[in-house]
């Protein structure tokens, strides 16, 4: 669940190892995150697939552990009901890395880490707003926001090209340049 929270909002590995079970609203689909890198509080909306897979979690596996704080206990918490720690999910992390055979495969190459999970997110975000032919540029400061960043300049950061979003763009440039300027 971890590993899908980090993926599915873009959310820093800081963040989410701090979310408590008050900040996890099922409900309205919305995670607050406290004293973020900027010391400051946002409210990241998640997507109704990512909110159905936290509310399987929360009835399945969190309400059957205790809450040794009240609803400031840990969301994403081992059996005992203890926050997970930052040692033990990377060092899962490894392992999962391990068993489907993702290695650094020379010099130079790197194995992926939690934090490429928020890259992750941004650029695949990036990529369904050029599918969805929605207005990237506008849209931009909106990421910059929801990934807890003070502008642009921080999200630039984790916006690397794929193969995917570089197709995507294309695509958009060819259409303004035949003429097409609605998409």
């Amino acid at each position: 669940m971890f590993l899908l929270v980090l993926y599915g909002t873009g959310l820093r590995v800081r963040e989410a190892h701090f979310l408590t079970l008050e900040d996890v609203d099922l409900d309205d689909a919305v995670l607050t995150v406290r004293d973020t890198k900027f010391y400051k509080n946002r409210l990241v909306p998640v997507s109704a697939r990512l909110n159905e897979a936290l509310k399987a979690y929360y009835i399945n596996v969190r309400s059957q552990r205790p809450f040794p704080s009240g609803e400031d206990s840990a969301f994403l918490a081992y059996r005992d009901g203890s926050p997970l720690t930052q040692a033990n999910v990377i060092f899962a992390f490894a392992r999962l890395r391990k068993a489907a055979g993702i290695s650094a495969n020379g010099p130079g190459y790197q194995c992926p880490m939690l934090k490429c999970l928020r890259h992750t997110f941004a650029v695949h975000r990036l990529t369904a707003w050029y599918q969805q032919g929605a207005d990237v540029q506008q849209l931009l400061p909106l990421l910059s926001t929801y990934l807890g960043h003070k502008n642009l300049n921080g999200t630039q950061v984790y916006l690397s090209m794929t193969p995917e979003l570089l197709q995507q763009a294309s695509s958009r440039f060819n259409h303004y340049v035949n003429g097409d300027r609605h998409e």
